[in-house]
């Protein structure tokens, strides 16, 4: 049976080109004795697409977008480098688990070390903005703070890498790369892939409620890029609730929800509130109105409807799973001249 909601769409109208806010970011992940996790994983996203991927068992950095084989039109050998970096970082994640479990006086047991590395860039003002962070066992260890260029460590037995990177200067040494490394490779990745970063795509939409008791959830998905807003509003007013959390699908694609109490509010009066999407590069808003009629629930006739849906969301949120699981596995460089500032094999401290 084909499920689907009635949306009313006002005035929807594409936008010419805006200015973007581009990113590039790289997580990798080390990890030891925990069973069915290669014990390191390393991936690219742009704009939160995935680009590349390397794992300790295939000891292969891949292509996971098409456009990215365009890459080697301009640099050849660009795979086997990348192969050969993310080879290091993985010895470089080896010995990072050891001087953390030091550091913190651990013994045995499984064990992750997590970095997150990449830049931004406006493709109006072509303003870079760098980051950097690394977490152990889930709990932040080091960050680099852009706009001190300075180290900070919220744990006392992080101070030491701190110490460290701050005597041999590694913050100007990141700061140069992301300028100049990162930024590049970031204008190269969206100049391949500008037919699918710069597309706008809107959601569907649907209305649930678990029982005429519960919220309504208006819940919207399929729509690209992340950069979009949901909400609730009353005779086309915004009612400043909450706004809904922004999470990606399997597909490229992100949803979003947001949910809205009308106990007290007599059905009547249900038509004067509408879902709101707002989304960057789309002039107008996507507007659907609530109508009690539209309303898929758990309940009688809705059944169907209502569970079916849930299955969807189930679908979705395990894939939600295996995707943050990849993210939070991967911080990479990706200069052919250089891939990793000369100070920084010194891993956590030398």
């Amino acid at each position: 049976m084909k499920i689907c909601a009635v949306v009313f769409l006002l005035g929807v109208m594409i936008k010419g080109a805006e200015p973007m806010i581009h990113t590039l970011k790289y997580f990798w992940t080390a990890s030891s004795q925990i069973s069915g996790l290669p014990q390191f994983v390393e991936v690219g996203l742009v704009n939160d697409l995935v680009i590349t991927h390397y794992d300790s068992k295939t000891k292969r950095t891949v292509p996971k977008q098409e456009w990215m084989n365009r890459v080697t039109d301009d640099d050849p050998q660009y795979w086997e480098r990348e192969t050969h970096i993310c080879l290091g970082n993985e010895q470089v994640g080896k010995v990072d688990i050891e001087i953390a479990k030091q550091r913190l006086n651990v013994t045995g047991g499984s064990h992750m070390f997590q970095r997150m590395q990449g830049c931004d860039w406006n493709d109006e003002t072509d303003e870079i903005r760098g980051y950097y962070q690394t977490a152990f066992d889930s709990e932040d260890f080091i960050a680099l703070d852009w706009t001190t260029q300075t180290w900070v460590a919220p744990i006392q037995q992080a101070f030491p890498t701190k110490l460290t990177w701050e005597k041999f200067g590694v913050a100007p040494e990141y700061k140069n790369y992301f300028d100049h490394v990162c930024a590049e490779y970031l204008k190269r990745y969206v100049r391949y892939g500008e037919k699918t970063l710069k597309r706008t795509e809107l959601p569907q939409v649907w209305f649930l409620q678990k029982s005429s008791s519960s919220p309504v959830t208006c819940f919207a998905s399929g729509f690209y890029p992340d950069r979009a807003v949901l909400f609730w509003a009353k005779d086309g007013e915004d009612l400043r609730g909450d706004r809904g959390e922004i999470l990606p699908n399997h597909d490229g694609t992100f949803q979003s929800s947001v949910s809205l109490d009308l106990s007290s509010v007599p059905p009547g009066d249900w038509g004067r509130y509408s879902c709101v999407f707002q989304l960057s590069g789309v002039k107008d808003d996507l507007v659907t109105k609530l109508d009690p009629g539209l309303i898929r629930t758990n309940e009688k006739k809705y059944t169907v409807y209502f569970v079916a849906a849930a299955c969807v969301l189930g679908a979705v949120v395990s894939s939600l799973i295996g995707y943050f699981v990849c993210r939070k596995y991967k911080a990479k460089q990706l200069s052919p001249e250089w891939s990793e500032p000369e100070v920084m094999k010194m891993r956590l401290s030398e």
